[in-house]
């Protein structure tokens, strides 16, 4: 599929698309007999997994990191699942903060609906 096809699935731009391949996130897309690149349905995986390091606040330097590791093939797996786990935990108290940034909402906009304005 053509760049703005691969752009519009996975819902990055045609110039993010081609930033990742230039910083290494994804690897050279193929190109078609016009020289035009050519992104495949696992190219639109990836992205979407991508995207969701992205989501969650994975720094793109540590995603350029995992993306190498996938490259080099099965034998990085504990560092990448490692990466994952440090990730995720990241992510975890993130979520956690996150829960008592929203107790202080509820409990301001309560106060307000009863009247308490301070």
């Amino acid at each position: 599929m053509t760049i703005q096809e691969a752009a519009q699935r996975s819902g990055l731009s045609a110039h993010t698309l081609r930033y990742y391949e230039r910083i290494g996130l994804i690897h050279s897309v193929g190109r078609n007999t016009s020289g035009h690149r050519d992104y495949a349905e696992e190219d639109l995986q990836w992205l979407e997994f991508l995207t969701k390091l992205r989501t969650t606040g994975m720094p793109i330097a540590d995603m350029c990191r995992y993306a190498e590791l996938r490259r080099m093939g099965p034998h990085t797996a504990g560092e990448r699942r490692q990466m994952l786990e440090l990730h995720r935990e990241r992510v975890s108290a993130r979520i956690a903060q996150l829960g008592q940034d929203l107790k202080v909402l509820d409990y301001k906009i309560d106060n307000y609906r009863r009247g308490q304005v301070a």
